[in-house]
Parts: structure tokens; C-alpha cells; sequence
């Protein structure tokens, strides 16, 4: 394995690092249904699963 010729100083290793962060994650408004979520996931409202929204599973199903 080669080695580095030079020990990297702490300042540039910080500078390469600073666009390593979390993101906030985007956030939509369902139309159907007026709650927020977070973009390409299903959510739940009231035990129904919605995804882009349009009704993907009824919770009275198994019921």
C-alpha cells in the first residue's frame, strides 16, 4: 500500500470535510389529503397509506 509523502494538516482536512453534513430532508403538502411529508415516501393518515396522493392500501382492509 503507498503511503502519503506528507502528513495532511488539519486545517485542509477540515476544508475537504465541510460539505460533509446532513441535509434537511424536502418536505411536500399531500393534495388529497393537506399533511406533510417528506418527498418519494408513503405516509399514513388515519391508518390509510398514501403515496403521491392517491389511496395505496386502506387500513379497514384487514380489519
Amino acid at each position: 500500500m503507498p503511503h502519503p509523502k506528507r502528513k495532511t494538516s488539519k486545517t485542509r482536512r477540515d476544508k475537504r470535510r465541510t460539505h460533509h453534513k446532513a441535509q434537511a430532508p424536502v418536505l411536500a403538502t399531500c393534495p388529497a389529503t393537506g399533511t406533510i411529508h417528506e418527498y418519494h415516501r408513503a405516509y399514513y393518515v388515519e391508518d390509510d397509506l398514501y403515496y403521491k396522493g392517491k389511496l395505496v392500501v386502506s387500513g379497514s382492509e384487514g380489519k
